[in-house]
């Protein structure tokens, strides 16, 4: 399989281990709380901007819109690790690199885009629950990404074996 695609696939479930991971975190501190999930779900549409185009906005709409952009940032997070991986000669530790992007994601959000877009969707819950969103899912995504690189070291060293006999 070419580089490029493996960097998809592994991307894709990046995105989608991380997306879960964040649905998990906040569906367990909304039952911690007594809060009420469905209205973060709803939140996610407003602040992405669908429910401008979707005025009766579900909650599994704002669980596919979350999963959307979980996959599409899994995607740019894979092909980021991948050229660092690459620079620093290989096999790295994805986990410092994940957790250092995800938390450099929520402060951009949090503070530049979040503001601007969907003021109403920063307080929806504290600072410390977004964050820890976010840096789960930079763990999970390190985890599905060290996966890869564990799978591509296996096929070189399997390539390496054939081309040596």
């Amino acid at each position: 399989m070419s580089h490029k695609f493996e960097t998809i696939r592994y991307g894709v479930i990046a995105g989608a281990a991380g997306g879960l991971a964040e649905i998990a975190w906040v569906s367990l501190y909304a039952l911690a709380t007594g809060g009420n999930a469905a209205i973060l779900a709803r939140g996610v549409t407003t602040a992405a901007g669908v429910s401008a185009l979707i005025p009766a906005v579900s909650v599994g709409l704002g669980v596919a819109v979350h999963m959307t952009l979980a996959v599409t940032l899994g995607l740019g997070l894979a092909f980021a690790w991948r050229a660092f991986s690459a620079k620093r000669g290989g096999s790295v530790n994805p986990y410092p690199f994940m957790l250092a992007a995800l938390a450099g994601v929520w402060g951009i959000n949090f503070f530049v885009v979040l503001p601007l877009v969907s003021p109403a969707f920063i307080h929806m819950v504290p600072y410390a629950v977004s964050l820890t969103s976010k840096l789960l899912f930079g763990l999970a995504a390190a985890a599905v990404l060290r996966r890869q690189d564990k799978s591509a070291l296996n096929a070189r060293t399997v390539v390496s074996a054939r081309s040596a006999s």
